[in-house]
């Protein structure tokens, strides 16, 4: 899969996971996420350890609940099943999705 095509997927999937907040809180967090901690929505995908910290400075220890659901949501749309891994973290779930994709065959 092309490097560009997993951005524009892992970008949804965290416009997802924020808008299960709903949608003014969805707003007010990207909003903080720029203006706080210079990470504009579209350079997410390359700033994901930037974004996990942000999250965590935001939401502080129910980060992890968000970011597994944005975690849960990429494996959703990359036709890939999750399972949740005791002491992953956010970005350990995203690069273990990337990993898996080279093998998911098309039936």
């Amino acid at each position: 899969m092309p490097q560009i095509k997993l951005r524009k997927i892992l970008l949804e999937a965290v416009e997802e996971g924020i808008s299960s907040l709903g949608d003014s809180p969805k707003q007010a967090i990207f909003f903080h996420l720029e203006t706080s901690f210079e990470i504009r929505k579209d350079k997410i995908p390359a700033n994901l350890t930037e974004f996990s910290k942000a999250l965590e400075k935001i939401f502080g220890s129910g980060a992890v609940y968000l970011e597994k659901l944005i975690a849960k949501r990429l494996y959703e749309k990359l036709g890939l099943e999750f399972e949740e891994v005791k002491n992953w973290d956010f970005l350990e779930y995203v690069n273990n999705a990337r990993e898996r994709l080279p093998l998911k065959r098309d039936v």
